[in-house]
């Protein structure tokens, strides 16, 4: 069993603060002049037995705060292979994080998940509960209210069995309304035990440009549940969360309290040991994605400056690509989610796919514009884009540029969109193909329409680019016209690398990305804040990349 640490006492914590609010500064100040390189996924651990730890210690928030939490960690560090996607490296697992490891199973394999309690004495015993799971039995701990629990003498171990596919939450069972407050959550996800008929085991080969290598495979199986309809290209985990600062400083004042801990050092489950934390009147001021608010949200998984939150939410896609995403609601607050660019199709709630009662081969999960994700619920959906119905080709093609690329076909023998998978414009609505969104370059709508093109400097977020009204580094000058077979091509032609955005300062990973950014965020006005401060909280990007680009969601 780990030896106990007690908490920093309110003098030192104003001391840790204070420094780390420094360093985190400097942080921020270096991370402006770095490239962005930050991608998603949904990192987690895997195997047949986990052993966890309760533990305090301190959340940053992107104000510079400190927020002292408690949250599960690794009692016992994973071997290098149990961290998943395999293309993923670096991965670590602390005595503490927020939110706890994602627990990555496969459907009708029992595993067993053993918690330590490493909580001051005073916060007395802790769980865990893992709605949605068979749970077999129990080893050690002490008799609660809803499971057993882990006391500061003897863990606890957790005998499962997960019998259907899809995403879960897990969180304690043991004081819940300050406990999960706190920061005692986490996720499960239960992979398909076989693969769906349909459903490829590897990605199909797709366009590759000159160069790059071919994109790794992140995903965590071909499908999310036990049938060919789920399969998917892409996925995400997004947990979203809120947190009252004033409860969590009532926690730290309680448990550094000397007359406390020097009654808690007589007897655990004596007088004057033990927490009394008001949780209502409830005012949260800080809104999470995985534990972080934007801006770091978009910062890379594992990253060192986060040392006890280490999962992002920062989405990637090609045109095309069914993108699963997993969603959890770990707090008390219902969050209304919106993501731009295109409803989202749920396929099922809890591990429970929905499917039609007359016909079991078709999908009747609801097309949501906004997902609302109610504590405790946890949701698997699809999210794609594919530029249909825009009325103006993407890409940029321009049958009369000298540029190869401008020249692509259309077949439109996949439902209408362009069939070869290893074809630039893969998945191209072909009644768009060729039409450009202005025919005068530089023009306006009455010279040509149906819209005119902005100045590419308007479409930035600092450093990040957020494309032109064309996939690619160089489609807004692919369509309006280039100049190519020059010895030295002239400023602002295709042929000039970081032609676009005329500052040429990108920050986007891969370097020169320019691509579809559709602002993901709540659709509470105060949730999209950080201590009421705009822009923060529950807010990321998706990223639509052309097939240029390579995502390497290894970082």
């Amino acid at each position: 069993m780990s030896a106990r640490r007690e908490p920093m006492s309110a003098t030192k914590m104003i001391r840790a603060i204070s420094k780390t609010r420094l360093l985190l500064a400097a942080m921020v100040a270096v991370a402006l002049l770095l490239p962005a390189t930050a991608h998603a996924a949904a990192p987690g651990i895997t195997g047949t037995s986990f052993s966890l730890i309760a533990q305090p210690a301190y959340v940053t928030q992107p104000d510079g705060a400190m927020v002292y939490s408690w949250g599960y960690g690794c009692s016992v560090a994973p071997s290098a292979s149990s961290f998943k996607p395999a293309a993923i490296s670096g991965g670590t697992c602390p005595t503490m994080q927020v939110p706890g490891p994602t627990l990555i199973v496969t459907e009708n394999t029992p595993f067993t998940v053993t918690l330590t309690n490493g909580l001051p004495t005073a916060a007395g015993n802790t769980s865990i509960l893992f709605p949605g799971l068979q749970l077999v039995s129990t080893d050690g701990g002490a008799a609660g209210l809803l499971t057993q629990e882990a006391t500061a003498a003897s863990p606890v171990t957790y005998h499962l069995i997960a019998t259907s596919p899809g995403t879960r939450s897990y969180y304690s069972g043991t004081q819940g309304d300050l406990q999960v407050e706190m920061g005692l959550y986490g996720a499960i996800i239960v992979l398909p035990a076989s693969t769906p008929t349909g459903c490829t085991a590897a990605l199909p080969a797709h366009y590759v440009a000159p160069g790059n290598s071919a994109e790794a495979d992140f995903r965590l199986a071909p499908a999310a549940y036990d049938h060919a309809k789920s399969c998917y290209d892409r996925e995400y985990l997004f947990q979203f969360s809120e947190m009252d600062p004033d409860i969590h400083n009532k926690a730290l004042a309680q448990v550094s309290d000397p007359v406390r801990v020097s009654a808690c050092a007589a007897s655990a489950t004596g007088p004057g040991c033990g927490l009394n934390v008001p949780t209502e009147p409830y005012h949260p001021a800080y809104f999470m994605i995985n534990g972080r608010s934007m801006p770091d949200d978009m910062d890379p998984n594992y990253a060192p400056e986060y040392p006890h939150q280490p999962y992002n939410g920062n989405p990637h896609m090609h045109p095309g690509e069914q993108v699963l995403l997993r969603v959890i609601g770990q707090g008390r607050w219902q969050h209304p989610f919106h993501e731009h660019g295109n409803h989202v199709r749920i396929l099922g709630r809890d591990g429970n796919l929905i499917l039609s009662q007359t016909d079991a081969n078709s999908l009747a999960g609801p097309l949501l514009f906004t997902t609302t994700t109610t504590p405790g619920l946890a949701f698997d959906g699809i999210f794609y884009w594919t530029a249909k119905g825009l009325n103006w080709d993407a890409y940029g093609h321009n049958p009369g540029s000298a540029d190869p690329l401008a020249k692509l076909s259309c077949d439109g023998l996949l439902n209408g969109y362009h069939s070869v998978t290893t074809d630039l414009n893969y998945y191209e609505w072909c009644q768009d193909h060729n039409k450009p969104v202005q025919v005068a370059p530089f023009g306006d709508v009455a010279g040509g329409g149906p819209a005119t093109l902005p100045d590419a400097n308007i479409l930035t977020n600092g450093a990040w680019y957020g494309g032109s009204p064309y996939l690619g580094p160089n489609a807004t000058l692919r369509a309006t016209g280039c100049t190519f077979g020059a010895a030295t091509p002239p400023a602002g032609s295709c042929g000039q690398t970081g032609s676009t955005p005329p500052s040429g300062t990108i920050a986007n990973s891969p370097s020169g990305e320019a691509g579809f950014a559709f602002m993901w965020h709540s659709h509470n006005e105060r949730e999209i804040t950080t201590n009421n401060i705009f822009p923060g909280g529950m807010l990321m990007m998706m990223l639509v990349d052309s097939r240029e680009f390579v995502i390497d969601e290894s970082n």
